[in-house]
């Protein structure tokens, strides 16, 4: 089984519909990791390296995530097609331990058969210059 990790909750049925009983879909309903609110969030003496934190209220997402994906032959990050979905499918694969040369990220424009299959066909890894300009 493959996991395809999706922002939207909403979206879930039709491609999970598209892609079939090889396939499961898993919606983290957006952003699951931020920058701490009450502590220093950059590590001055590391460059001003950011550190993250799982947001309060998507730990029990986290929690399930991790758990499919354990379950999974292959994870897919399928979140939506522009910076932020970007930055969100580098927290999961941080959080995942998927490498950052590992062809995991797929984009598709509308939720179609065609647009799906032609993403799977063309997977990709995750845009750094995107994740660093959100």
């Amino acid at each position: 089984m493959k996991l395809v990790v999706i922002e939207g909750v909403g979206k879930k049925p039709a491609i999970q519909k598209y892609l079939g009983g090889d396939y499961k879909v898993f919606a983290t309903m957006g952003h699951v990791r931020d920058l701490p609110v009450r502590t220093l969030a950059v590590d001055i003496a590391d460059n001003f390296k950011p550190t993250y934190q799982i947001m309060s209220d998507k730990k029990k997402v986290v929690e399930d995530l991790k758990k499919e994906a354990q379950k999974a032959d292959e994870v897919l990050l399928a979140t939506d097609p522009d910076r932020e979905g970007e930055a969100i499918s580098w927290h999961i694969a941080t959080i995942l331990g998927i490498p950052a040369d590992k062809k995991a990220r797929i984009t598709f424009n509308e939720i179609s058969k065609k647009a799906i299959t032609e993403a799977l066909a063309q997977p990709r890894t995750i845009d750094q210059g995107l994740v660093d300009a959100q």
